[in-house]
């Protein structure tokens, strides 16, 4: 199943409903979410810095991560990216890999 990094920053109005609720309410909830997608939610932290906090999950194809992303941000409470990772073995079969291609100037 693909794995995905979902990351970003709570606007105003998801603050105060983190402040109401607690981060540990928010992973939960995170974790139904992935879930009802039919993924398999593996971490959730909060950050420092520009994003407020870090997901990765599995989620069984793109469509779907897309569209936990789209209803995410369509919230108003988060301001969402999602990321897709790469595996080390999809690197090394990338690597096997060759097409016919000339750089522009060449």
């Amino acid at each position: 199943m693909p794995k995905y990094l979902f990351h970003g920053s709570y606007t105003e109005e998801g603050l105060k409903g983190l402040l109401k609720d607690g981060g540990t309410k928010r992973m939960e909830e995170t974790k139904k979410a992935v879930e009802s997608l039919g993924g398999k939610f593996e971490s959730y932290y909060f950050a420092f810095g520009d994003n407020d906090y870090y997901l990765i999950a599995d989620i069984p194809e793109r469509v779907s991560a897309i569209a936990g992303s789209l209803l995410v941000n369509v919230s108003g409470a988060v301001n969402a990216k999602i990321t897709a990772l790469i595996d080390p073995v999809e690197v090394d079969q990338a690597i096997e890999k060759t097409m016919d291609w000339r750089p522009p100037g060449q």
